[in-house]
């Protein structure tokens, strides 16, 4: 019944574009990763934050409102979503490894797609490597030049050149065109690169990487324009959470590689500047997504093409006195996910459905109509993208290692609809157990008191604990169709 059930799910997703599309081709993808980026959008209910170019593509699709990332963390995220692995099958678990060291035989999704007769093409922060896996692309992957990705003042750009490890400031106001920084450069190709898909006789997959708002702050003054510094609002927890382990969240471990950034704690002065500096950063990219699908549209391409739109991690603003993500907390694995798809039924709304970054290779496999690889380790969305009241999930789970005065640490999070429950254990040996946090979001949804210690809550903390134990094969929801192998 399940094996019936998964094939319905294929001819379903399949269903999905084929009622709207321009020909009998399988329909394109068009995949967007926006790097360090929270969901923190107009789409995502704040609408301090001006992004109408995301906003606009939300209201064509659908918006996951609880998805959540693998590792927050650039490499490992990203390692994990491309190969509809988990963590502890990449076994990369921060940004230096490449997971071909571990993993060489991989099917990345984009390389499924090339090897399903699609185009494929990549450009811009993809994967965390370069040259960007070479065997995923049909052709050579491209970036701009690097010089764009950083600063354009000329005392910044001095600053970099003496600077040991060639960090500049932590943000860069400069009255300056957009194609001046990478994502404004990138877009430009992006464009050329449609054109150029628009004349081939397959389907096409594009994948188009923008690296802002990843630090360092950097974005064309009109755009820092858009936000009067004195609204902004600095976070309202700048402080650690009661009862957590001294090494559930750095403060120190990304923001101080910039030049000229006070120490810790960060004053408000200059925490608004960062904030300011981030929201620039956000709306500027959303220019330069919103120049891709315009391109898009003008090309009569969007009634044939999938789009999804997605960010690898989030980012701790100030929250718990941190500027970074490398945790294990809400702020820094939730982070946004739209899939926009031709002739889906309910453009435009919301879902509460627990999701994870890696469901969207199988996702994106079942809406095109291809099969499913059996290894994967994610869920179909395509149930709940057919209708947003339905659940893919029970828990969605992420996960962040820690060097503790000599000890290897892993931290398992679990994620359910109203808990965050985590155990550091020893990596080696899970049985050996470091510390135990539990965080209620329905009360506490900015995570600042750790009630594990709590005596009444003894009962909850043992089912938490089997849940997460029973791993991510036990939390997929009967209602949402099984598309790995058990």
């Amino acid at each position: 019944m399940r094996r019936l059930q998964k094939y319905l799910n294929l001819f379903a997703g399949l269903a999905l574009v084929v009622s709207a599309a321009a020909g009998p081709r399988q329909p394109n993808i068009l995949f967007i990763a926006v790097d360090d980026l929270r969901p923190e959008l107009g789409c995502y209910g704040k609408d301090y934050i001006k992004s109408p170019n995301i906003d606009a593509l939300a209201r064509t699709g659908m918006v996951f409102d609880q998805n959540f990332c693998q590792v927050a963390v650039c490499c490992p995220s990203r390692a994990s979503m491309l190969t509809g692995l988990r963590p502890d099958t990449t076994k990369v678990y921060d940004n230096d490894p490449n997971f071909r060291t571990f993993l060489p035989d991989a099917v990345t999704l984009p390389e499924y797609f090339k090897k399903n007769g699609y185009f494929v093409q990549g450009m811009g922060k993809i994967f965390h490597h370069h040259p960007d896996d070479p065997q995923s692309w049909s052709v050579l992957w491209t970036s701009p030049p690097m010089a764009h990705s950083y600063y354009a003042l000329p005392a910044n750009q001095a600053i970099v050149q003496k600077a040991a490890n060639k960090r500049g400031p932590a943000f860069e106001c400069a009255d300056m065109p957009d194609d001046t920084y990478h994502d404004g450069s990138l877009a430009e190709m992006a464009v050329k690169a449609l054109r150029e898909c628009a004349a081939k006789d397959r389907p096409f997959w594009l994948g188009v990487g923008f690296i802002r708002p990843h630090l360092p702050f950097n974005a064309p003054k009109k755009y820092w324009d858009l936000y009067d510094p004195e609204k902004i609002k600095l976070a309202p927890n700048p402080f650690y959470p009661i009862g957590a382990p001294s090494y559930a969240i750095l403060r120190n471990s990304e923001l101080p590689n910039y030049q000229g950034v006070p120490a810790m704690p960060i004053p408000d002065d200059y925490a608004r500047q960062l904030k300011h500096g981030y929201f620039a950063a956000v709306s500027y990219v959303d220019t330069q997504v919103g120049k891709v699908l315009n391109e898009l549209d003008r090309l009569g391409l969007r009634t044939n093409t999938i789009i999804v739109l997605w960010g690898d991690n989030g980012w701790k603003l100030g929250e718990h006195g941190a500027w970074s993500k490398q945790s294990n907390v809400e702020n820094d694995t939730r982070v946004p996910l739209i899939f926009s798809v031709p002739g889906m039924k309910h453009a435009g709304a919301h879902t509460e459905s627990l999701t994870e970054l890696v469901d969207v290779y199988p996702t994106l496999c079942a809406l095109a109509g291809l099969p499913i690889p059996n290894d994967l380790q994610g869920t179909s969305l395509v149930p709940v993208i057919q209708d947003p009241g339905k659940k893919a999930l029970t828990a969605a789970f992420s996960q962040y290692p820690r060097k503790v005065k000599g000890r290897r640490l892993m931290g398992y999070s679990m994620r359910t609809e109203r808990y965050r429950f985590t155990r550091w254990v020893e990596a080696d040996d899970h049985a050996k157990v470091a510390a135990v946090e539990l965080y209620d979001e329905q009360a506490d949804p900015q995570e600042n008191r750790n009630i594990v210690a709590d005596p009444d809550k003894a009962k909850l903390v043992a089912q938490l604990t089997k849940e997460l134990q029973a791993g991510w094969r036990s939390a997929r929801c009967e209602d949402a169709i099984q598309t790995v192998s058990p």
